[in-house]
């Protein structure tokens, strides 16, 4: 790599977290709401509120972690209390 290389690629600096989240930017606030580990598979699960401010929405996080890989998605509240009614129904069959 020539000096003028190096020198550009030193001078290339990724934006910080400061500068991505200015006071001019809305925060969102993520809430745990339960962290727990499945018994068989050894599954970290993790529930989240998501509360966007730029959008004003609101929305649970489910994150599964299963050693290096990672299953995240987000879903509105009438797809949570149907996907709830479901999971109830089936625990109670058991």
């Amino acid at each position: 790599m020539t000096a003028g290389t190096a020198a550009a690629a030193g001078a290339m600096r990724f934006p910080t977290a400061a500068f991505l989240h200015s006071a001019e930017q809305p925060m969102d606030q993520i809430t745990t709401l339960d962290r727990f580990k499945a018994p068989l598979g050894g599954q970290e699960i993790e529930l989240q509120q998501v509360d966007y401010e730029s959008g004003g929405i609101s929305l649970l996080r489910i994150r599964i972690r299963e050693r290096s890989r990672f299953t995240v998605f987000e879903i509105d509240a009438d797809t949570a209390a149907r996907w709830g009614h479901a999971l109830m129904q089936w625990a109670q069959r058991q």
